[in-house]
C-alpha cells in the first residue's frame, strides 16, 4: 500500500482516525485552485458557469463510486438538513399518526432532525441499544405494518457494527415502508452498488473515508419515489429552470435536484469531488479489503479487548478496543507517539485507511503493549 501512502498528506503521523476526518490528497490544493479559484481570480468574467461545472463533476464522481446516474444525486450541506428535507417532502409522513423506526445507536443529529421535522404527534420508535443491530431478525421484529419510515445506518460509528442493509430495505419495501439509508460512516470503505441496494433515499457525507472535507453532503433519490417528493425548503436551484426569473411561477426540477435549494455553496464540492473521483477510480472493494487486513492485525493482537464485531460480515471499518482502567494512560501514550485515535463509551476507536500500512499498525501495537 506504499503507493497510496504517497498520495496523501499525512504530516509524519500515524493517522488512524478515519471514522472522523480523512486525510487530504496531495493533489487537492492544486485541484481546488484550478477549478474554484482560477475562474474567479484569473478571469474578468463572472465564474458561475465554471463553478456549476464543479457540481456536475461532484455528481459524476458520486455516480461512479455508487454505480448510479449522476443526475440522481443532489448536493446537500449536511445530513441533518437533508433528512429534514426528505421528511417534509412526503405527504405520507406529514400525518398525525406517523411512525418512524430507527436505532438508539444512530447518530444523535439524525434523531434531532426527525423530532423537529415531523408532526408533534409523530412517534419515533427506537431499536434498543442493547439489541444486536447486525441481526436481521431484530429488524424484522420491529418492522411492523404501522411503521411509515425506517432510518438505517449502514455503519455505526461508536460500535463498529454494520446493519443488514439489503435485508432491511427488502422488508421495508414489502410493507410499503419508506427507507432512508445513512452512509456517512461507510461511504468509501464499505462497497455500495445502488443498482443492487435500492433504498428510497440515501444520504452521505465526504469528510470521513472519502477524505473530501466538511460541507459536501449528498442525497440520492430513488427514481421510483421522486414524483412523490415535494420539498418545502426550496430555492431557485430547486426550479426546473433556475434562470427563468419569474417570481409568480415555480415548478420542481424533475430530478433529485429539486432538493437543492437556494444559491449553492461551491467550494466544499470542489474539494470533495476531486477526492471522491480518486476513490471511485480506486474502488471501495480495494479500500475495504485493505482496511480489514489492518483490522485483523489488531484483532489478532488484542482479541480479548475487541468490543466490535469479530465477524467481517458485520464489522465496519472501525475496530473498538477496551483497555479498561488503563485506557486513559494508553490514550495519552498514543498521543505522545503521534498516533491519532479517539474513544467513546465502548472503548477506543481505531480506523485504518488505504494509506495506513502494517508499520502504522505495528507502531500502535508496540505503544499499547508498553502501557498495557
Amino acid at each position: 500500500m506504499g503507493q497510496f501512502k504517497q498520495d496523501f498528506l499525512l504530516a509524519d503521523s500515524h493517522y488512524l482516525l478515519n471514522h472522523s476526518v480523512g486525510r487530504p490528497l496531495k493533489t487537492l490544493e492544486q485541484a481546488f485552485k484550478e477549478h474554484f479559484l482560477c475562474p474567479w481570480q484569473q478571469s474578468g468574467k463572472e465564474p458561475w458557469a465554471s463553478w456549476l461545472e464543479i457540481i456536475t463533476r461532484f455528481q459524476t464522481a458520486l455516480g461512479a463510486l455508487f454505480n448510479a446516474p449522476a443526475e440522481q444525486f443532489c448536493p446537500q450541506v449536511n445530513l441533518s438538513s437533508s433528512l429534514t428535507k426528505i421528511v417534509m417532502s412526503l405527504a405520507s409522513l406529514n400525518k398525525d399518526d406517523v411512525v418512524i423506526l430507527m436505532s438508539e445507536i444512530d447518530f444523535p443529529s439524525m434523531g434531532f432532525a426527525l423530532q423537529k421535522a415531523l408532526p408533534k404527534s409523530a412517534e419515533i420508535r427506537f431499536i434498543d441499544k442493547e439489541l444486536d443491530i447486525t441481526d436481521a431478525n431484530v429488524w424484522q421484529q420491529h418492522l411492523v405494518n404501522d411503521v411509515d419510515l425506517v432510518f438505517i445506518s449502514n455503519a455505526y460509528s461508536n460500535t463498529g457494527q454494520l446493519a443488514p442493509v439489503n435485508t432491511v430495505i427488502t422488508l421495508a419495501k414489502e410493507l410499503g415502508i419508506v427507507s432512508v439509508l445513512d452512509i456517512a460512516q461507510s461511504a468509501g470503505v464499505i462497497p455500495l452498488d445502488l443498482q443492487h441496494t435500492r433504498p428510497d433515499f440515501m444520504l452521505g457525507s465526504s469528510v470521513k473515508w472519502l477524505c473530501g472535507g466538511p460541507g459536501a453532503a449528498y442525497l440520492w433519490v430513488n427514481p421510483a419515489i421522486i414524483e412523490q417528493c415535494h420539498p418545502k425548503d426550496v430555492g431557485w436551484f430547486s426550479h426546473e429552470n433556475p434562470f427563468e426569473f419569474d417570481i409568480h411561477h415555480f415548478s420542481y426540477h424533475q430530478s433529485a435536484m429539486k432538493f437543492w435549494g437556494g444559491t449553492p455553496s461551491i467550494a466544499p464540492f470542489a474539494l470533495a469531488g476531486h477526492a471522491i473521483d480518486y476513490f471511485a477510480s480506486l474502488g471501495s472493494h480495494q479500500v475495504r479489503a485493505h482496511n480489514q487486513q489492518m483490522i485483523e492485525l489488531l484483532v489478532n493482537e488484542f482479541d480479548a479487548e475487541v468490543k466490535s464485531p469479530l465477524n467481517t460480515g458485520t464489522r465496519s471499518g472501525t475496530v473498538i478496543l477496551d483497555f479498561k482502567d488503563k485506557q486513559t494512560k494508553i490514550m495519552d501514550a498514543l498521543s505522545l507517539a503521534n498516533i491519532s485515535v479517539d474513544a467513546r463509551h465502548l472503548g477506543m476507536r481505531v480506523s485504518p485507511h488505504i494509506y495506513n500500512d502494517s508499520d502504522d499498525i505495528q507502531h500502535f501495537i508496540d505503544v499499547v503493549k508498553q502501557h498495557f
